[in-house]
């Protein structure tokens, strides 16, 4: 009975010292994921990395870990000589396959959400644009505007719809513009408002699925498969 005990303590404390090696192993290996996250053509403010599932040792041990979550803040992308940068993005990996020697990731599938500030959607607009929440699930887009004829600047606001255009793409069109019987003024007014920006160097295999204006941001759903994570 003694012996019994004995070999229950003992089992206890194995028990416990692997739980100890492992989350140890799991934070280590969060450091260096984070470390190593890349966007190719694409600057990363930071990243933080968090890796699911018990135990951790015998995921690392088969080269592919359940599920891991990355936060992204501060990605700027670029695409035909524009930059727009995404405040915050996080990401659901599922089923990531480390490869070449732990250096990089692949994950099976991934979805998640991505916010653009509106100030940040501002510095991506033309020049003299401003855009702002405008309830509802819209956005109100102001633009200052040169009428030949007249003389003078006129400035005007509208309210926008959001869409997302061939799931990289995000076009921001008013739904309509007062013209107020001066010839020529909708026209000028929506190449100021309407505009399109594509969101580059995403993470491969990642691309927008739904967007939907909100009081923080245009919050973006993202989806992939076959997601490279780092490399």
């Amino acid at each position: 009975m003694r012996a019994l005990r004995i070999l229950l303590v003992i089992v206890v404390i194995l028990a416990g010292v692997f739980i100890a090696i492992d989350r140890a192993a799991v934070y280590f290996a969060e450091s260096q994921v984070a470390e190593r996250v890349r966007v190719p053509g694409a600057e990363i403010g930071s990243t933080d990395v968090s890796i699911k599932g018990f135990p951790f040792l015998t995921q690392l041990a088969g080269s592919e870990l359940d599920e891991v979550d990355v936060k992204i803040t501060g990605l700027e992308t670029s695409a035909n000589g524009r930059t727009l940068r995404i405040s915050e993005m996080n990401a659901d990996l599922h089923q990531v396959r480390l490869t070449d020697g732990f250096s990089g990731a692949v994950a099976a599938r991934a979805g998640g959400t991505a916010v653009v500030s509106y100030a940040d959607l501002t510095k991506a607009a033309s020049a003299d644009v401003a855009v702002a929440y405008g309830g509802n699930g819209k956005v109100k887009v102001t633009g200052t505007v040169q009428v030949p004829g007249l003389g003078q600047e006129i400035s005007r606001s509208v309210l926008s719809s959001v869409t997302l255009v061939d799931g990289h793409t995000v076009r921001v069109h008013a739904d309509k513009v007062p013209g107020e019987g001066i010839p020529g003024l909708e026209g000028l007014v929506r190449k100021k408002t309407d505009f399109e920006r594509e969101v580059g160097g995403l993470p491969k295999g990642l691309k927008l699925e739904k967007i939907q204006p909100t009081a923080e941001g245009l919050e973006i759903s993202v989806t992939g498969t076959e997601v490279t994570l780092a490399g």
